[in-house]
């Protein structure tokens, strides 16, 4: 709980020091790797910040390591022990990540995460996904989410949030497809600062008792 208390802080304290900037005009920060903690990866070599990521590369992180990257108008904070791979031609961009803890978020158009419970369809989109073999944790803090499940795909579904209004863990068996989850392991300072370095706010940003709430 402390050590989450202090990443959230860190996080709050991060996003203030760009919102400023952004708001007055500054130039945004170039696309690629934005910042690099620990042990990153970019198609098994060492990664440094500012190396450029494109479609079809895969990020990979180590214990301890976490990578903060832009490609377009998406942001992406990858946490420890993750692997994600980015698909798409830059248009109609995507992503695999069967494995470790990614938030992110997404401008105007439509994009898929493949996950290895359920294909995930969003548009306009910040979610925050921690997948394991057998189980998928997924927030979709706020916006339109198409979610098809792999193994039960006739339970289909589709949902829209405003503030991280209904997280679920994705099954990869049994008769549900999902079950509801409880808000965890992600807060709206870090939506904030991935935001802020595509030049947006969040929807929530500004709204009395809900920014401060996560």
């Amino acid at each position: 709980m402390q050590r989450r208390r202090i990443l959230q802080a860190s996080a709050a304290l991060a996003a203030h020091a760009v919102l400023p900037a952004w708001s007055a005009g500054s130039k945004l920060p170039p696309p690629g790797l934005h910042r690099v903690r620990g042990e990153v990866r970019v198609n098994g070599q060492p990664a440094t910040a500012g190396m450029p990521i494109k479609a079809g590369d895969t990020i990979t992180t180590g214990a301890g390591g976490e990578a903060i990257y832009i490609v377009g108008n998406d942001a992406w904070l990858q946490r420890d022990n993750s692997q994600v791979t980015l698909n798409g031609d830059g248009l109609k961009a995507g992503l695999r990540i069967l494995h470790g803890k990614l938030l992110s978020v997404f401008g105007k158009g439509d994009k898929s995460l493949e996950t290895s419970t359920a294909t995930i369809g969003i548009r306009g989109t910040g979610c925050y996904i921690e997948a394991e073999p057998e189980r998928v944790y997924f927030c979709l803090c706020y916006g339109v989410a198409d979610i098809v499940s792999h193994h039960r795909p006739e339970q289909r579904e589709t949902i829209q949030t405003f503030h991280h209004d209904r997280p679920l863990y994705l099954l990869a068996n049994g008769d549900k497809a999902a079950v509801p989850a409880s808000v965890q392991n992600h807060g709206d300072a870090e939506l904030i600062l991935l935001e802020a370095l595509v030049g947006r706010v969040p929807p929530f940003y500004g709204q009395p008792g809900l920014s401060s709430k996560y």
